[in-house]
């Protein structure tokens, strides 16, 4: 087993060397991927940071469709199955990732209903949580991700016992947000005191009066300077640059931490349940993921088999496929990692295995076009920008953390 986890960890450093390192070993900027690069081997995402409304929307996903998309946490990927598409290929640089998704396909497959499901993945904090994994996923698991979740983590501790001690404040996204908490409690500020809020109204006064003026901090303001402070957002060095091209980072991201806190009501906001609870709401609302929810679980679980998880590069693993064969791609933000000669062999690679009609959506740090002028125009030619409806699905996105959302159709 230790065999066995060490070559998946060696397979993803190689694998996102290649994704993002872009300068010389002892340059600044060298460095400051590498270090990147090392912290993002182990689980970056418990649950992923983009909206699988807006994308199923985007996407317009449906039976017969073959879909790739890159797994991170897994949420979105078993989501989508409530659209009944006919596979989903689930592609992570991130070996942890792939093992967060295989213990999801675990779950679907051997717990005995909805509410099992919910008290392991959702509530994820009980005790008896270790147990359910030893007598009913364990035994069903391939070797690598029974290796991942046996194995210890810096802390000593299985990686399992994460779901017994709350699993969403794991991870580097989840001890991200657990320093932001700590940090706003050193002035005196409570995050959660937002969930109780009870209209939009309420929600911008408690932003205004307790959250904002934290942005104004000496401490915050030298924090947001410094690339590695972000690495808990899973923002690699470029990306960090093309988030501070929107403007000062203090300022980016206060704006979109307003959004996430002001723009949507937390009723209907998981991902706000997320950032200032730390956990999911615990009752049977929209502020869950869909395939949480009780009136998707059947469908999800019968078509489970239809995920294809694959640990390795999404161009790579496009390669793999035949032409004209795919219709909807979800490449998250992957492509701030990207430059141009590697964004141009994805873009070939997507136009080759598209379908007519074919659907590709992304996120962006900043509020670019970033494929113009970065990828030959004979590859874009091939594809309509659609410019109106990507604002507009992108001002609906729940997760408020990106500059833009970006929609392209194969003609």
């Amino acid at each position: 087993m230790p065999g066995i986890h060490g070559a998946v960890k060696k397979a993803t450093s190689r694998n996102l060397g290649a994704a993002v390192h872009r300068h010389r070993p002892f340059s600044r900027r060298g460095l400051q991927e590498r270090v990147f690069t090392l912290a993002f081997r182990q689980l970056v995402y418990p649950q992923i940071w983009e909206d699988p409304l807006v994308d199923m929307e985007a996407l317009r996903l449906g039976p017969g469709d073959r879909v790739v998309a890159i797994a991170s946490g897994g949420c979105n990927v078993l989501s989508y199955l409530a659209a009944g598409p006919a596979e989903v290929i689930a592609v992570d640089l991130n070996g942890a990732h792939i093992a967060l998704l295989n213990l999801k396909l675990r779950g679907l497959a051997a717990l005995p209903d909805h509410a099992a499901f919910f008290d392991f993945f959702g509530r994820a904090d009980r005790r008896e949580n270790v147990a359910v994994y030893e007598t009913q996923l364990r035994p069903g698991l391939d070797d690598a991700t029974r290796a991942y979740w046996d194995g210890r983590g810096l802390d000593g501790r299985r990686r399992i016992e994460a779901f017994a001690r709350g699993f969403y404040r794991h991870g580097l996204l989840g001890r991200f947000i657990g320093a932001g908490h700590a940090v706003a409690r050193l002035y005196g500020t409570r995050f959660d005191a937002l969930l109780a809020a009870g209209s939009l109204a309420e929600q911008r006064a408690i932003f205004e009066r307790d959250i904002a003026p934290l942005f104004d901090k000496r401490l915050v303001r030298w924090l947001a300077r410094r690339p590695s402070a972000l690495f808990g957002l899973g923002i690699p060095p470029a990306q960090f640059r093309a988030l501070a091209s929107d403007g000062a980072v203090t300022e980016v991201l206060k704006r979109r931490v307003e959004r996430l806190a002001c723009d949507f009501p937390v009723a209907d906001n998981y991902f706000a349940w997320q950032a200032f609870g730390r956990a999911y709401a615990r009752a049977e609302t929209p502020s869950l993921p869909p395939y949480l929810q009780t009136r998707h679980f059947e469908t999800v679980r019968e078509n489970a088999f239809r995920v294809r998880p694959h640990h390795g590069a999404f161009t790579e693993r496009l390669k793999a496929e035949p032409d004209a064969s795919l219709d909807a791609y979800v490449l998250l933000d992957a492509q701030d990692w990207m430059n141009d000669a590697t964004l141009t062999e994805l873009w070939r690679e997507i136009r080759r295995t598209a379908r007519p009609g074919a659907r590709a959506i992304f996120r962006t740090a900043a509020d670019e076009r970033l494929l113009p002028g970065r990828v030959p125009d004979d590859v874009l030619a091939d594809f309509q920008y659609e410019e109106e409806r990507a604002r507009t699905l992108g001002a609906r996105d729940r997760s408020s953390i990106y500059g833009a959302f970006h929609l392209w159709v194969r003609r």
